[in-house]
C-alpha cells in the first residue's frame, strides 16, 4: 500500500480485520462528482461539468466494484463519452497493473506501470490502497471519484443532456426502497463473500457466510418479476448482478462460500439470463479476467492454479450470444 505517497510493502488481501476477525474494507477517498453544470455533488467540490471526451474510467474486470460502473456506462449509452482503460486482472505486489494480458490495456495517459503511480499523481502524499474504479479528469488531470457507488449514481443522470436515455438507474419513486436493499445486498452479499474469503477467525467466516446465504434466500423469494423492483432494471439490479455472476466461478469455491452455488436458485439463475441479454452487460463480463484475478490471490491460492470456468456458467455466457 502508499504511505505518504510511497509504496511500503507487498499487496495483501486482507486491508483491516476487526477484533473479532471480521474483514474490513477501506472507505473511498476521492469524492468529486461530475455534474451537468460543474456545480459541487453530494460531496467533494465543484468543477467537474460534464463534457464529452474529458474523463477517462480505469476498471479491472475481475472486479465486481468496478463493473458496476462499466454497466451503467453501457447501459446509458456513454461508450463514446467516457474513455475506458482496463487493467490487468492479477495482482502483483504492487497491486493492479497494465498491460500484459489480453484484453488489459497500457496507461495511456502517463505511461505508468501500476495503478498506484496514478494515486500519487493524483495526491503525492496519498496513503492507502490504489483501488478501481477510477475515474480521471484528463482536462484537469486530477482523480475524480473512486467510490463505485457514487460513479454508478452519477453516470446515471450527469451526462443526460449531451446523451439522452430512457434508462434510469435510480428513479425517484423507489428511491427509498432502492437506499435499503442496496444496504442489505452490500453488507450481506457483496462484502458478505469478501468477508467469508478473507475472514481470519472461524466465528467471523461463520457469521458471513450466515448472511450470504440469507441474502441470496432473500432474492429468490423476492424475484417475482423480472428484475428487483418489478419490471424494470436499476442499480440495485447492477450491484446484485456483479456478485452473482462471479459467485459460482471464485467465491464459491476460493472463498469458501460452498453451501449452495447459484445454480441452485430456479429464480436467481433465470435472473442471471435476463441480466446477460440485456444490451450492454454481456459485454462487460470476462470470465478469463474473472478467473485468472481472483485465482492470482497467493494467500487464498499459493500455487497459483487457476480453474476453467464451471461448465454451467460457461454454456451461459455462450447462450447469451447466441
Amino acid at each position: 500500500m502508499l504511505v505518504d505517497g510511497k509504496w511500503m510493502k507487498n499487496w495483501q488481501p486482507v486491508q483491516k480485520a476487526d477484533e473479532k476477525g471480521r474483514f474490513v474494507r477501506q472507505i473511498s477517498s476521492f469524492r468529486n462528482w461530475i455534474t451537468p453544470d460543474g456545480r459541487p455533488g453530494p460531496t467533494g467540490e465543484g468543477g467537474f461539468e460534464a463534457e464529452p471526451g474529458r474523463y477517462r474510467l480505469y476498471v479491472a474486470l475481475i472486479c465486481p466494484w468496478a463493473s458496476r460502473t462499466l454497466i451503467a456506462r453501457k447501459l446509458k449509452g456513454l461508450d463514446n463519452v467516457i474513455d475506458v482503460t482496463v487493467v490487468n486482472p492479477s495482482l502483483t505486489e504492487q497491486g493492479w497493473r497494465f498491460g500484459g494480458f489480453t484484453g488489459a490495456h497500457e496507461e495511456p495517459l502517463f505511461g505508468v506501470q501500476y495503478m498506484h503511480e496514478l494515486y500519487t499523481r493524483a495526491d503525492p502524499s496519498f496513503t492507502g490502497r490504489a483501488t478501481v474504479p477510477v475515474l480521471w479528469d484528463m482536462k484537469r488531470n486530477v482523480l475524480v471519484n473512486n467510490e463505485s457507488a457514487d460513479i454508478l449514481r452519477m453516470l446515471d443522470t450527469a451526462f443526460e443532456h449531451l446523451v439522452q436515455s430512457d434508462v434510469r438507474l435510480y428513479p425517484t419513486a423507489y428511491s427509498a426502497e432502492i437506499e435499503a436493499l442496496n444496504s442489505q445486498i452490500y453488507d450481506l452479499l457483496n462484502n458478505g463473500v469478501y468477508k467469508a474469503g478473507f475472514a481470519t477467525s472461524q466465528a467471523a467466516y461463520e457469521e458471513a457466510m450466515d448472511g450470504i446465504f440469507a441474502m441470496l434466500d432473500e432474492l429468490e423469494d423476492r424475484l417475482t418479476g423480472d428484475f428487483l423492483f418489478g419490471d424494470s432494471l436499476t442499480e440495485t439490479d447492477i450491484r446484485a448482478f456483479v456478485t452473482l455472476i462471479r459467485f459460482d466461478a471464485a467465491y464459491h469455491g476460493l472463498f469458501k462460500t460452498n453451501r449452495h452455488a447459484i445454480r441452485d436458485y430456479p429464480r436467481l439463475s433465470s435472473y442471471l439470463q435476463r441480466m446477460l441479454r440485456v444490451p450492454g452487460v454481456r459485454e462487460t463480463v470476462d470470465m478469463e479476467h474473472i478467473l485468472h484475478g481472483y485465482y492470482s490471490i497467493k494467500a487464498l491460492n499459493p500455487q497459483g492454479i487457476v480453474p476453467k470456468a464451471p461448465e454451467h456458467i460457461q454454456e451461459l455466457l455462450e447462450a447469451t450470444y447466441a
